[in-house]
């Protein structure tokens, strides 16, 4: 529940997309958000290890559908609820590029 109350805030923050960019928010998502179960460096944690060397084997839509729909029977939750499509596959890009364009 805490989690979902700082995304919403981040998200509805006016002042937060003004002064940071949007690929920023996504990078600070994923650090922060992702980062609570996949490790603050994404080498794993209560999650697996979510940097591009980890992931090299998938690709963008495979990510972007994970990132969207969790992964059902593990601590992986849906962000659908909570994001775009086009924001998953930015996400899904970072993840395996190591930054976000």
């Amino acid at each position: 529940m805490r989690k979902l109350l700082a995304i919403l805030f981040f998200l509805a923050t006016p002042s937060m997309a003004e002064e940071v960019s949007a690929p920023d928010k996504l990078v600070n998502l994923v650090h922060q958000d992702c980062g609570s179960c996949h490790g603050l460096t994404l080498k794993g944690g209560l999650g697996p290890d979510i940097r591009p060397e980890s992931l090299s084997h998938y690709d963008i839509e495979t990510l972007s559908t994970v990132v969207l729909d969790g992964v059902p029977g593990t601590a992986m939750p849906p962000w659908r609820p909570l994001m775009s499509e086009a924001d998953a596959k930015k996400i899904a890009e970072y993840l395996l590029q190591g930054d976000l364009k």
